[in-house]
């Protein structure tokens, strides 16, 4: 059998409450835990909270608390968060626990032993919001730090140091021989790039206060945060010996503004104190919403659980991990969560359901009917779907949760073409039931695969479809692969369940309910291109279309024949990649698949309103048969994007459900 899966996320630090991005890595996780589970792996789910240091000590005397009475009460809204997301942690690690302390202690043991601690003085800069030591030339001018905007404290006390230096050459090995170590491979090469730089030991005790695991042997010292935050990934299997064979870990979901703890600081600490290193670190990007960071001034900050609430906690999941591509910067927009919701949930899914359920309950007394047609008349219709399926598996594996919902949505847009063509409801009228039955018995059972294979991201929903098909909830059991495989548990006249709306439809009304109940601004106005400024810079949008809304009469252009309007080529766009276009603020060079032999160069003004990894795998409305438009220095536009508003707050003309690249908008 395999080594056991044992998956962590970061410790939250206690200086916030647990919002998206934290949401993030922890469904994240939770969602790779069921995938090997369901594969019949044992599995091991961390998380928890990171509860000391300076910013900590600090905080809780502005407040008038003992930093561990702070420390109780901000770390209980994250373990009460995570099941209300429906994630499941195997243990929650608080380094406050005595048994974090006494295994950390152990570690600084084994590290000192080795050689690689000695004593000294620091002298440099310390950002406290980051509880991260850095150079002048990692700080902003006027030595602020780029992630708080805040300026670094300078520091001098006395230290352990550690050292780092002596582990440079072995990290470089690390990474030449084991390139999956750091994943994507663009923060590997971020991390190789920084050691290959040059290591400097690094300081891992304070003395100028005393909120954190006292230093072995030398209690005018606490453990630098660092040290002791990451020792959690061990310290929590340690009391016992069952646990302690799951380490080393097997991935370490991060942020990428932590991946340099994890995938230097980290292995080196191991590496000294003798200790096999973990299979793989994977960073992820930062999340924003709305295309813009999320602030309390813009409104566009919410809680995951009101979302959760608002949209079902299993909608908000698949939109995680869907819509944004595991390991890069991604966007959270509400209003593309209901259109994928009613398209990909309640279209592709939940109506292939209905489509077919309802003959069962008409036509064969609500029983899994008899497949008595030939086989050959349906197979050829769904042959690509055991295909998708198994790459659906792989993607999980990988991981690429994103791709892996890719996989399933496709083989449910072969079933509902397979349902098309194969027109059941002629089958009813004419009562060939022979036929009927075929039909239906071949949907029913792709459906059974596909609630096994959606459990990783929708336990909830895919067990609620599993009721209706009459089966039990999904049971992951050690030892038992679960994955969709041929075999199938619906056997003929075995009861059905009710028919119900898996994902009843948010309509417009609904939509503007759900969101002004979180606050947030209310959706967005369909999407009309704007007009073209003549400034040198290049808009991201075109004139306005016919028929839309005018603020005033006099802003109207003039009419224009239909003949015209038809000589514009709309067609849907996927963004593959996305940069900013340096000096000019402005700017976004993209490339577009218009399902061409090659993706077009097309420069947009949208950099006010979006970051350019938001961009990618979004669908777009492209002007394909524009002019090119030259923008010198060689940047040339081929086509033009549509959208609305004003340049700090941009909306996409974009469409539902996922057309393929290059379809003609009529």
């Amino acid at each position: 059998m395999s080594r056991p899966f044992y998956v962590t996320t970061p410790i939250y630090y206690i200086n916030d409450v647990p919002h998206l991005g934290t949401a993030y890595s922890t469904i994240a996780a939770d969602v790779l835990r069921r995938y090997h589970a369901v594969r019949g792996e044992r599995t091991f789910f961390l998380t928890g909270t990171d509860e000391h240091g300076l910013k900590i000590e600090r905080v809780a005397k502005e407040r008038g608390l003992a930093p561990k009475a702070f420390a109780d009460e901000m770390s209980a809204p994250f373990r009460e968060t995570w099941p209300k997301l429906a994630c499941a942690p195997d243990d929650f690690i608080r380094t406050t626990d005595e048994r974090h302390e006494r295994w950390a202690a152990e570690l600084w043991k084994r590290v000192a032993a080795s050689g690689d601690l000695y004593e000294g003085t620091y002298e440099g800069w310390y950002c406290v919001g980051c509880e991260a030591y850095y150079t002048e030339k990692e700080l902003a001018e006027g030595n602020v730090c780029a992630t708080h905007k805040t300026p670094a404290e300078r520091v001098r006390e006395p230290s352990y140091f550690f050292k780092l230096s002596r582990y440079q050459d072995r990290l470089l090995e690390l990474y030449r021989d084991h390139p999956s170590f750091v994943a994507p491979g663009s923060r590997l090469n971020e991390v190789k790039s920084f050691v290959a730089g040059g290591l400097s030991d690094l300081s891992v005790s304070r003395t100028t206060f005393s909120w954190g695991v006292p230093v072995p042997g030398d209690p005018r010292h606490v453990m630098y945060v660092w040290f002791d935050a990451l020792a959690n990934y061990w310290t929590v299997l340690q009391d016992d010996p069952e646990r302690a064979a799951l380490w080393p870990a097997s991935l370490h979901v991060v942020g990428k503004d932590i991946l340099r703890f994890h995938a230097i600081y980290w292995p080196a600490f191991l590496m000294s104190a003798g200790l096999p290193l973990p299979e793989q670190v994977f960073a992820h990007g930062f999340l924003t919403f709305g295309g813009q960071k999320m602030s309390k001034s813009l409104r566009n900050t919410v809680k995951p659980t009101a979302l959760a609430d608002a949209f079902g906690v299993d909608t908000l999941r698949y939109y995680l991990m869907r819509a944004i591509a595991f390991g890069q910067d991604g966007d959270f927009d509400v209003h593309d969560l209901v259109a994928r919701y009613n398209a990909d949930l309640g279209n592709a899914l939940g109506n292939l359901l209905q489509r077919v359920l309802p003959f069962c309950h008409r036509v064969f007394e609500g029983l899994v009917p008899p497949d008595d047609a030939p086989p050959e008349e349906h197979e050829a219709l769904l042959s690509g779907v055991p295909e998708s399926l198994r790459m659906a598996g792989e993607a999980f594996a990988t991981p690429a949760p994103h791709v892996a919902l890719e996989r399933i949505w496709s083989a449910l847009r072969d079933a509902n073409a397979y349902v098309d063509r194969s027109a059941p409801w002629d089958a009813a009228k004419k009562g060939d039931k022979p036929r009927l039955a075929g039909i239906v018995v071949r949907v029913l059972r792709l459906l059974e695969s596909v609630s096994v294979a959606l459990w990783p991201v929708m336990p909830g929903k895919a067990d609620e479809l599993r009721l209706q098909l009459g089966l039990g909830p999904v049971s992951p059991s050690v030892g038992l692969d679960l994955w969709p495989s041929g075999a199938t548990a619906l056997v003929a006249g075995a009861k059905l369940g009710e028919v119900a709306a898996l994902f009843p439809r948010i309509d417009p009304d609904r939509q503007a309910e759900l969101i002004a109940s979180l606050g947030l601004a209310p959706p967005a106005p369909a999407a009309v291109a704007v007009a073209a400024p003549s400034a040198p810079a290049a808009p991201a949008a075109s004139a306005p279309a016919p028929g839309a809304p005018q603020a005033a009469a006099a802003d109207q252009p003039p009419s224009i024949a239909y003949d015209d309007f038809a000589k514009v080529d709309l067609r849907v766009g996927v963004v593959v990649a996305a940069e900013r276009v340096p000096r000019k603020d402005k700017l976004l060079s993209l490339r577009v698949d218009l399902g061409e032999a090659e993706p077009r160069a097309i420069v947009a003004g949208l950099a006010l309103s979006f970051a350019p990894e938001a961009l990618v795998g979004k669908r777009v409305l492209v002007v394909a048969n524009l002019e090119p438009r030259t923008f010198g220095k060689g940047l040339v536009s081929h086509g033009m994007i549509l959208a609305s508003g004003p340049s700090e707050s941009l909306t996409l003309a974009t469409v539902s459900g996922e057309p393929a690249a290059g379809s003609r908008v009529k």
